[in-house]
């Protein structure tokens, strides 16, 4: 079983780097993918940054709880 935390802590970790590579504050999902970052202005996340907000979020949870429970056992 401590194999098995072990290694379900690396992929939440690297899915965890990735949702976080992603975000960019303040330009949305726009800037990552080739737009410009003058002349725009902060909106509310809504759509996909939203659900990639709430998967940070989540996987952030999964982390520390792995984290713990692999500290446990």
């Amino acid at each position: 079983m401590n194999q098995f935390l072990f290694y379900a802590q690396i992929i939440i970790s690297v899915i965890l780097i990735i949702l976080i590579a992603v975000q960019q504050k303040g330009t949305a999902l726009g800037s990552a993918f080739g737009g410009s970052g003058t002349g725009e202005f902060y909106s509310s996340k809504r759509g996909a940054q939203k659900r990639l907000h709430h998967a940070t979020i989540i996987a952030t949870t999964l982390f520390l709880i792995l984290g713990v429970v692999n500290i446990l056992f």
